[in-house]
């Protein structure tokens, strides 16, 4: 097996697991920020010691540390929204919408990289906006955990964009290092400083613990750890438009695990349709428009 094949299953692989995520914040019994919190400081201590064996350097520049903190904490309330969406709709409806976070994208990095609007953006945030009119639609008795998922994808959308700034500069497993330990101590802050909050924290049971390792370990820090490291093979292009697979891996693993809960409407599937339809439009277009100007 060549290594172009061999990376791009190890690639699928890790957008499978991506894709299970969402099916483990159904499986754990833990309010979503307590399962956030147990999750990014099993992330934070399984990156530390994958840190400390590759003997990958710390960031010491204060200001660049500070934001990243930041940014850790606009992650952590990215994964708060996305596991309560879920446990207040289901996955199949939560994926569908975070699948707009290509729309939050478009809008906020000209404004945040100081760049001009490009027409394709725009015209695929429209397509966009018309697959989440569709499932608003037909998905009314799910109304809460739509606007949650949403607010869950422009929040991704923001710290992807963000992330952006510092990716060129630092290694991804040192950004993810910071931002999960930022992530851990701003959720634990909350439960300090939020009055009775300390005296709510759930036990978890033995079996959500051994759900919270596999998403700790796994499904955050081994699964980012290879994302980054098949980008030594594969283009950029290629990981963006694989890793549009996630809502379709989900929502699948989904219907099999949990049945008729995931069954949705037509009129969902169609919306769902023609956000992932612009979702992996969007590269194959752009990538078009970029060899044409090239020639």
């Amino acid at each position: 097996m060549n290594d172009l094949l061999k990376n791009h299953i190890k690639l699928h692989f890790v957008v499978l697991i991506y894709g299970f995520t969402a099916i483990l914040g159904k499986l754990i019994n833990l309010p979503a920020a307590e399962m956030v919190l147990i999750r990014m400081f099993i992330a934070f201590t399984s990156l530390g010691v994958y840190m400390f064996f590759k003997k990958i350097p710390l960031i010491t520049h204060p200001q660049t540390v500070f934001r990243l903190l930041g940014v850790g904490i606009i992650v952590a309330l990215h994964w708060i929204t996305f596991f309560h969406a879920i446990k207040i709709s289901n996955v199949s409806v939560t994926l569908g919408c975070l699948a707009s976070t290509t729309l939050f994208t478009s809008l906020m990095e000209p404004i945040i990289m100081k760049r001009r609007f490009k027409s394709l953006e725009i015209i695929i945030g429209l397509v966009i906006i018309i697959g989440l009119y569709l499932i608003f639609q037909f998905e009314m008795d799910y109304k809460t955990g739509i606007i949650t998922a949403l607010a869950s994808a422009f929040l991704a959308g923001l710290f992807t964009v963000l992330n952006k700034v510092f990716i060129t500069k630092h290694n991804p497993v040192t950004i993810s290092f910071y931002e999960m330990g930022s992530g851990f101590m701003g959720i634990t802050l909350f439960f300090i400083f939020g009055g009775d909050a300390m005296n709510t924290l759930h036990i978890p049971s033995l079996t959500d613990w051994l759900w919270l390792l596999l998403l700790g370990i796994v499904c955050t820090a081994y699964a980012f750890v290879v994302a980054v490291d098949v980008m030594k093979i594969l283009s950029a292009y290629a990981v963006v438009l694989t890793i549009n697979m996630e809502p379709v891996y989900g929502i699948l693993l989904a219907y099999f695990i949990f049945g008729s809960t995931e069954f949705m409407s037509g009129g969902f599937y169609i919306g769902t349709l023609v956000i992932l339809s612009a979702v992996f439009l969007h590269p194959v277009l752009q990538r078009k428009l970029t060899n044409t100007k090239i020639q």
